[in-house]
């Protein structure tokens, strides 16, 4: 039983789980800024265009006292679409920009760049 709960406790304490924690609750974190902004920002601006905050009064059909709510499904797929826009815009955007980017100094030079370099020097010579 003690080789069990060792592998167990190095198994939680391993720093994969650990990390993958974390991001699980940044993840969390940034789910309920993206779903504000969608929310309280860019669905109303969709109000403003298109008279309505959502769809979910529009389009809806009744057969036999069932409803099918198209417009409920538009106003999801619309979120969904605003909510990838929020997250790119306002996360992957500016985090390839801060991004570290490679210098010259990290980058070694090519073969060609080192022959151009060594036929000036060369050339100097003469």
């Amino acid at each position: 039983m003690g080789k069990l709960t060792k592998e167990f406790r190095d198994f939680v304490a391993g720093g994969n789980l650990i990390e993958l924690a974390v991001a699980f609750i940044m993840g969390g974190l940034f789910a309920k800024i993206v779903e504000s902004l969608v929310t309280n920002i860019l669905m109303p601006i969709v109000g403003i265009v298109f008279g309505e905050p959502n769809f979910d009064s529009v389009m809806i059909l009744t057969i036999n006292d069932s409803q099918i709510r198209i417009g409920a499904f538009l106003t999801v797929v619309v979120s969904v679409l605003l909510t990838a826009l929020g997250v790119f815009l306002f996360i992957v955007k500016p985090y390839n920009r801060f991004k570290k980017q490679p210098t010259p100094a990290d980058v070694p030079p090519s073969t060609e760049d080192l022959l151009t370099e060594i036929r000036d020097i060369l050339a100097g010579r003469r």
